[in-house]
C-alpha cells in the first residue's frame, strides 16, 4: 500500500516538530539575528531529517520480505512509539515551563547561554538528536513501500522550513511554542500509525 501524499505530508510536519523545538531555543538565545545563522541551522536540521528515513529504509529493505504479513502492524508500532515520546517530552517541557513561571522566571531552553552555539560539532550533535526519530520512520517506509526519495525530499524541506521559523519564533517570542509543537507532532504520529493500521485490517 502506499502511503498518499497528504499522510506523508503530515509526517514530515511531525517529524519536523523536534528540529523546531531545538531551533527555538536557538533562536532565544541569540541576542542578534543573522539570515546565515538562521540558514545555517535550518540546513543542518533538514539534510539530516532527510538523510535519516534513506538509512532507516534500506536498513528495513534487508528483511522487509521477512516480515511481509505483519508490516503494517510495525509500522503503526514505530509511528506509535516516536509519537509517544514527542508527546512525554512536550509534557515534560510544559512541567519545566510551569516551574519557570511558578518562580517568576522567564521561560527557558536547555541550550540557553548568552550566545547560541553555533559551532559545527554542536549543529551536528544536534541535528543527529533531533533525527533519530525519523531514522525509525524510514524503517516504517519500507515496510510501507513507500517511495524513499520523495519522502526524504518532502522532510528535508519541511524541516529546513520549520527550522526557519522556530528560530525566528524563538528570538522574538521565546521557548513558549517548543511544547506545543512537540505535542501536535506526537499526536499527528500516532494518528496516523492508527489510519495505517486499521486500512489494513479493514482490507483483509
Amino acid at each position: 500500500m502506499l502511503m498518499d501524499f497528504f499522510s506523508l505530508l503530515l509526517i514530515a510536519v511531525a517529524l519536523s516538530m523536534d528540529a523546531f523545538a531545538v531551533s527555538v531555543c536557538k533562536g532565544l538565545a541569540m541576542p542578534k539575528m543573522r539570515l546565515w545563522d538562521m540558514l545555517r541551522i535550518a540546513l543542518w536540521f533538514g539534510i539530516f531529517q532527510g538523510l535519516m528515513p534513506i538509512i532507516g529504509y534500506y536498513a528495513g529493505f534487508f528483511f522487509r520480505d521477512f516480515i511481509e504479513a505483519f508490516d503494517h502492524w510495525l509500522a503503526f508500532a514505530l509511528l506509535a512509539f516516536i509519537g509517544a515520546g514527542m508527546i512525554k517530552e512536550a509534557i515534560e517541557h510544559w512541567r519545566e515551563t510551569q516551574a519557570d513561571a511558578s518562580k517568576a522566571q522567564p521561560e527557558t531552553c536547555p541550550q540557553d547561554s548568552k550566545e547560541a552555539n553555533l559551532s559545527v560539532s554542536n549543529l551536528f550533535v544536534l541535528a543527529i538528536a533531533t533525527s533519530i526519530d525519523a531514522l525509525a520512520a524510514g524503517l516504517s517506509f519500507s515496510f510501507l513501500k513507500m517511495n524513499i526519495w520523495l519522502s526524504a525530499l518532502l522532510i528535508t524541506v519541511i524541516t529546513f522550513l520549520f527550522s526557519l521559523v522556530g528560530v525566528k519564533f524563538g528570538n522574538v517570542f521565546g521557548a513558549r511554542f517548543r511544547a506545543k509543537a512537540e505535542l501536535a507532532g506526537g499526536i499527528i504520529l500516532i494518528l496516523i500509525g492508527i489510519k495505517i493500521l486499521l486500512e489494513h485490517l479493514l482490507s483483509l
